[in-house]
């Protein structure tokens, strides 16, 4: 008689976890890829919201689901004191705040890091359409470990 696998619960988290954190990076590497398709064909020099609808559109035609101007609550104490749009939400996991901006500044890490806060998603790619090269930073907040 063979003796019989045994699930270890102390491993499925990790498991899950891990599981998690390669879904939310497959669709950040998406993102960042789809960002790169907009900026290479439109440029520099247009408005946020151009770039917020193109990008919008590249990632419909990759398969994602994605909403533009989330809204985003903030609770105090559960009362809701502020309410912010997010430029996109894509699969209901990542947040994306774009800016066209000569550079990114610590207040636009700050707004990313306080929308992840507020929403508790796990990672907001902040990206910037303002040079020539698309900048793109990863905030993180609460990501699954692997």
């Amino acid at each position: 008689m063979e003796p019989q696998a045994t699930e270890n619960p102390e491993m499925k988290p990790q498991v899950n976890a891990s599981k998690r954190k390669s879904e939310i990076d497959e669709i950040a590497a998406k993102v960042v890829q789809a960002a790169y398709a907009v900026a290479n064909t439109l440029g520099v020099g247009f408005l946020e919201k151009v770039y917020e609808n193109a990008l919008a559109h590249e990632l419909r035609l990759l398969g994602l689901r994605v909403i533009q101007q989330a809204e985003i609550k903030v609770r105090y104490k559960g009362v809701v004191v502020g309410d912010y749009l997010g430029d996109l939400l894509v699969e209901d996991t990542v947040l994306v705040e774009l800016k066209v901006a000569r550079t990114l500044d610590d207040i636009h890490r700050a707004q990313c890091m306080n929308y992840l806060r507020a929403t508790d998603l796990p990672l907001c790619l902040l990206i910037n359409f303002g040079n020539p090269v698309v900048e793109v930073r990863r905030i993180a907040h609460k990501m699954p470990k692997e």
